[in-house]
This record gives C-alpha cells, structure tokens and sequence, in this order.
C-alpha cells in the first residue's frame, strides 16, 4: 500500500512544480513548442479561468484561452509555480474535482518536463497508483481506438501484475488484431500522444496501419 495518502494528483502536482523549479522556465517539453514557462501558463489558465478553459478542446474558445496563456507567461517565474503548487482557486470546479480531473494532467505533463532531453528513466510506482494510471491509460486510449478497423488489445507486460484485471481489448472481433503492451504510465503517454514512451506494438500489419492512421490523444 502506498505510504503517501496524498492523492496521486496531489502528489503529481508537487512533483511537476519541484521539476520544473529544477529545470528553469525555458526548459524544453514534450508539448509541441512551449518551454516549461509556456506549460506552466498553460496550468495555471486550465485552473484559474473554468469559462475558458474549455478552450483545451472547443475550438470557439482555444484562442480567447491562448490569449490569457500567453498574457500569464509574463508572470514571474517563480510566482508562476507557486500559483500552480497552491492549485485551483475556491472558484474553480477543479478545485473540488481535483483527484478526478487532474491525476492524468499533472502526471502527463511531469513527464512532458523529465522526458523532454531524452535522458528519462521510468518511476516507480505503488500498486494502487498503478491501478490507478492503467484505468486512466486505458480510458483514454478507447476514445480515439473506437475509429481504429482493429481488434486492439492493451497489456501490461509479462511479470507486472495489477490487483485488478489488466487487459482491455476494443474492436470487432474479426477484426485484424493488434496488441499495444505497456506498463500503465506509458500506455497514459501513448494515448495522450507522446511519442517518449516505452511501448511495443505488435500483430496484423493491416491492423497496426490501421491504428497509426487514427490520431491519439484528447
């Protein structure tokens, strides 16, 4: 059982801002273009300003959130990530959903922060975390794998064991088949779209096509 009784996001956020304090605030990141100053911004709008944050994926809001992104990089750096450590204000709903809508948003971008360089070795993780992370890893991956003309199946590698059953497949059944193997932090990458991640993929070529051509992430 895992030691810390913070929550995973709780304890994501501490490790994401202690990061990025090492790193500095023009660090590179896994997010296309943005350093760790663009990335901190990033947070900081997402939990501040709720009547844009839905911007991440309506396109009507993406440059009204882009505008107060950018206009937050302007704050000190190192006010930026107390603001982000203090988390959502009294006013925001993630605020009181935060063990829900953020354990994937820090844990994803802390290793868009430690991968960026290319020298990442993977964390450990206590099993109930990593229950935790496959049933966020595999949540994700089946919106975008429903428009994949495969039977996919997710698998932990062989010799890890969670307390819950692991494997998840998506598809018809006749359909030809591909298996994605990951250990649960990779797979949550892979879906989110990352490329820095240990994943191995394998089976019908017709299906791994298949499955390269839909876009990841959400």
């Amino acid at each position: 059982m895992d030691s810390d009784r913070r929550t995973l996001a709780q304890r994501e956020r501490s490790a994401l801002v202690e990061t990025m304090r090492a790193a500095g605030p023009e660090a590179p990141t896994l997010c296309d273009g943005w350093t760790t100053r663009d990335l901190a911004a990033h947070l900081v709008v997402r939990e501040a300003r709720p009547d844009v944050a839905a911007g991440i994926v309506l396109p009507v809001l993406a440059s009204r959130m882009e505008d107060l992104r950018l206009r937050e990089t302007e704050t000190p750096w190192d006010e930026l990530l107390e603001k982000i450590a203090a988390g959502a204000p009294w006013y925001s709903p993630l605020r009181y959903a935060d063990r829900v809508a953020n354990a994937a948003e820090y844990l994803v971008h802390h290793e868009d922060v430690r991968r960026a360089d290319g020298q990442w070795t993977a964390r450990e993780f206590g099993i109930e975390d990593l229950d935790r992370i496959w049933a966020l890893g595999t949540t994700v991956a089946k919106t975008f794998l429903r428009r994949v003309t495969a039977r996919v199946d997710l698998r932990t590698p062989p010799g890890m064991s969670l307390s819950k059953p692991g494997a998840v497949s998506t598809g018809a059944a006749l359909a030809p088949l591909v298996s994605v193997t990951a250990a649960p932090v990779e797979l949550l990458l892979w879906a989110f779209g990352r490329g820095a991640v240990d994943v191995d993929i394998s089976g019908s070529q017709q299906g791994i096509a298949a499955l390269e051509a839909v876009p990841r992430g959400i």
